[in-house]
Formats: C-alpha cells, sequence, structure tokens
C-alpha cells in the first residue's frame, strides 16, 4: 500500500469520483481495492501527438523502459517531440534512443500522417469512443489495446476497457477468485456489468495489480 499521500494532481476529479462511488457500490470486490490499497490516483496521458508518440513508445515495455526511451526522445527534440521535429530525426538516433525498427516505422508513419494533415489527433476528442478506436487502429502500429489505453489515460473516457490488458486479466481473476486468467473475450465479458464506467473498474484493477497482489507495474499506468 502506498505510504505517502497522493498529491493534488493525482486526487480523482470529482465527476469521476462520484461515477467511481456508484461502481463500487454495485460491486462489493471493486469497492475493497482502495481500503487494501489505498486511495486511487488518477493518471493521465497527455493528449495529441506526444501522447500517441508515448502509446507507441511503451507497447510490450515496462513503464521504467518507456520512460526512460521517452527522456532520451524529448532530449532529441527538446521541448517534447513534435511531428516535424520527428521527421527531422535520423533513423539511427531513434534507435539510439531506444525505439526498435518497427516502432521507429510506426512513429516516422504518425508523424507523416499528422504532419500532412491526413489525421488530425485533436478530431479525437469529438468522436464517440468506437469511432476513435476505429480512427486509430486505422494508423500503422496501433492495435486495438494502444487505442484504447490513449482514449482512457489521455482522453480520460470514462467506459473504455483494455480488455487485452494481462495485468487487468490477471487482476481481475484475483480479485474475483477465478480459476486462471480470463481471455481477451471472457473478460469483456465479465466487464459488461461496469458499464458505464468500465474505465474505472480497469483503473481500480491496476491499482489493486500493483498494491494489492504487489506484482511488477507492467501495467499503463
Amino acid at each position: 500500500m502506498p505510504d505517502a499521500p497522493i498529491p493534488p494532481e493525482l486526487s480523482v476529479p470529482p465527476a469521476e469520483r462520484k461515477a467511481l462511488d456508484a461502481l463500487c457500490a454495485r460491486d462489493p470486490d471493486l469497492a475493497a481495492i482502495e481500503a487494501a490499497a489505498g486511495p486511487l490516483p488518477w493518471r493521465r496521458r497527455p493528449k495529441g501527438f506526444a501522447g500517441l508518440l508515448a502509446a507507441i513508445v511503451g507497447q510490450q515495455i515496462s513503464n521504467a523502459a518507456a520512460a526512460a526511451i521517452w527522456s532520451r526522445l524529448v532530449a532529441l527534440a527538446p521541448p517534447a517531440p513534435d511531428a516535424e521535429r520527428l521527421l527531422r530525426l535520423s533513423e539511427d538516433a531513434l534507435r539510439a534512443a531506444g525505439l526498435s525498427r518497427p516502432k521507429i516505422g510506426y512513429a516516422r508513419a504518425l508523424a507523416a500522417a499528422v504532419a500532412s494533415g491526413r489525421f488530425d489527433p485533436d478530431s479525437l476528442e469529438r468522436m464517440a469512443d468506437e469511432e476513435a478506436i476505429a480512427a486509430l487502429t486505422a494508423l500503422p502500429g496501433f492495435g486495438r489495446w494502444t487505442a484504447e489505453i490513449y482514449l482512457l489515460f489521455a482522453l480520460e473516457r470514462r467506459d473504455v476497457f483494455p480488455a487485452a490488458d494481462l495485468a487487468l486479466a490477471a487482476a481481475t481473476a484475483a480479485l474475483k477468485g477465478l480459476p486462471a486468467r480470463p481471455s481477451e473475450r471472457a473478460l469483456r465479458a465479465l466487464a459488461e456489468p461496469w458499464a458505464p464506467a468500465r474505465g474505472l473498474a480497469a483503473r481500480l484493477l491496476w491499482h489493486h495489480w500493483r498494491f494489492v497482489t504487489a506484482r511488477p507495474a507492467f501495467d499503463p499506468q
């Protein structure tokens, strides 16, 4: 359990706290998480190109590794990488920062789409969840999980649930006493009763995974 109090900037916003309390009133297992793990911190990611690039950087690696790569990218293109700065960086520079060859391709494709005007990250805010997921998964390197993580943490969508996330599946199995980690399809079905606050349930489950099961933080928070 975290010992230090949560700083004000990480406190759950009032509207989300109200929705979270309503969710927990419907599911006693979810309600028990904060009592065991401490108050839920409200994690955010940047919007726009930088947030989308960070989503690519963080695919299939730990939080610590993603943070180290991101800091090197920022050093290459201060104060933060944008589409034009990213396109000016050489492949060698991006590889030296820690990006794999496939991720370099995805990052450049994203930057080219944004720089040319073919893709506008701001347009996602005006889309419904599934429409925004479809727009993102049309980009190279963006699967559904990456799109859902962006919507959940950058756009703070309340009902987005990244069911392909292994930590979410494992946390759900631990919390609900399941005999095995559920598949993506099974986890989506298990999450249905949490609508329209499945994203809040996901945040609680990652919190449980970190501080109750004491597992490594491979979750996207």
